[in-house]
């Protein structure tokens, strides 16, 4: 069965100086954001982080099948047990799971098996991948999950630094112990657990920088 062919809503065909003045306001705007890991634990408004949920769930996916769940998690004490869990899993990935050319990559920025940042900040959004669904009482599988999940978390991500929220994305190895602290089924894969909130009033980066336009970008 074809879907319902409706007409485009939304779209308003732009002078070339209004585009060049929008994509170069994104783009001034998208050179701020940061991966922080020093949060404060002041809180914020729940209308925000819907919104920004919101615009994630806007993002294009295989066949439409929108194949995610965002996991919005406030309670402090689940907050405990999501950095409990994390934190034994990155003992094990420091202490030994991890080849020595990945550590010695991760070694500038100085990070280890601690990760606070998991209680202190006052939002987690925990990213779940559906590999399958029910659907009419049979299981059917997604298609382009991986990419699909990655898309919307990435209209996420921008849509939370667009509100003025700094964010990171922690990814423990193994992370199935997601699915059981927040009872989540076995179709649903963690695909990243995202940090967001304001940062610490001493936050501080390292200082890296990005490779350069010429060497990304190849033009046919």
């Amino acid at each position: 069965m074809s879907a319902e062919m409706i007409p485009l809503e939304g779209y308003e065909r732009r002078a070339d100086e209004l585009m060049i003045d929008r994509s170069l306001g994104f783009l001034q705007q998208a050179r701020t954001r940061r991966t922080v890991r020093e949060y404060s634990s002041d809180p914020v408004a729940d209308e925000v982080v819907a919104n920004c949920l919101k615009t994630g769930m806007t993002a294009p996916s295989g066949a439409n099948q929108q194949p995610w769940t965002f996991v919005w998690v406030q309670d402090a004490d689940i907050r405990k047990q999501i950095r409990e869990a994390a934190e034994a899993e990155e003992r094990e990935f420091y202490g030994g799971r991890a080849p020595e050319e990945w550590l010695d990559a991760l070694q500038p920025f100085n990070t280890d098996d601690h990760k606070p940042f998991l209680e202190t900040a006052p939002v987690l959004v925990v990213v779940f991948a559906e590999a399958w669904k029910n659907a009419d009482g049979e299981k059917k599988k997604n298609y382009y999950v991986s990419e699909s999940v990655g898309i919307a978390t990435g209209f996420l991500i921008a849509a939370l630094h667009n509100a003025g929220l700094a964010t990171l994305t922690h990814t423990p190895s193994p992370m199935k112990f997601l699915n059981s602290i927040l009872g989540r089924p076995d179709n649903e894969r963690p695909y990243v657990v995202l940090v967001a909130g304001h940062p610490a009033k001493d936050c501080q980066v390292p200082a890296i920088t990005k490779r350069d336009f010429d060497d990304v970008v190849i033009r046919r």
